[in-house]
């Protein structure tokens, strides 16, 4: 897959980084990645072409592609590179997609990781100063498939609907009936669910209903309602 980004000549070079944040040590993270679970490769090759250094503060640059999350302000992470690759492998399991939902859109990285594979996201912010600067960051990059939208994720976005895939980047006690109902035929919602003990869970809508799967253990910040 050649680079899906057309940023100018400025964010060109500061998303090729330098030393710790250069294209090697992207395709090393990546390789770790490999090696730890079972990954789809057309994730793996947008996670070596996604600068994630440029969705953390700059303080924390040096440390974007360890495999670790790290905080991005008002009490939100951005998810560690497994868990990035895990949830969006998951996603592409099936039928190919056209439109995806994301709840939480966060530092958007993720975001940049499902752009650079699908051909329509819609991604949901709740606090106004983190899309804000989501937003900013994958204009500079040149991503122009993504409608960011600031606003209350728990209730999806039906308007843009139906989805066929939908992906959660907060944990949800129970999982909102209204996101399922957004689900296209054929399409996967990807969530961690729990409160205490989080799982991660694909379902999957099929012509008689609903199919549930579990993913493996998750941790993430709560899903909360309204807006920041």
């Amino acid at each position: 897959m050649s680079n899906p980004f057309r940023a100018d000549v400025g964010a060109a070079l500061r998303a090729a980084g330098i030393g710790m944040t250069s294209q090697r040590t992207r395709d090393r993270l990546v390789d770790t990645l490999e090696q730890l679970a079972p990954l789809d490769a057309r994730v793996l090759d947008a996670m070596r072409h996604v600068p994630r250094h440029l969705f953390v503060e700059e303080a924390l640059a040096s440390r974007a592609y360890d495999n670790v999350s790290l905080p991005i302000g008002h009490g939100q992470t951005i998810s560690q590179p497994l868990t990035v690759a895990r949830m969006t492998t998951a996603l592409l399991q099936g039928p190919p997609l056209r439109r995806v939902l994301e709840i939480g859109t966060g530092s958007g990285y993720q975001t940049a990781v499902l752009a650079a594979l699908i051909p329509e996201v819609v991604s949901i912010e709740r606090i106004a100063a983190l899309a804000a600067r989501a937003r900013r960051v994958l204009r500079d990059l040149g991503v122009r498939n993504v409608a960011l939208v600031v606003g209350d994720g728990s209730q999806g976005l039906p308007g843009k609907g139906p989805y066929d895939g939908i992906l959660l980047t907060a944990a949800a006690a129970s999982l909102p009936a209204e996101l399922l109902e957004q689900l296209a035929e054929g399409g996967r919602l990807i969530a961690p669910v729990g409160a205490r003990e989080q799982v991660l869970r694909r379902f999957t809508r099929t012509a008689t209903g609903l199919q549930e799967e579990r993913l493996g253990a998750a941790h993430f910040v709560p899903l909360r309602r309204g807006r920041g």
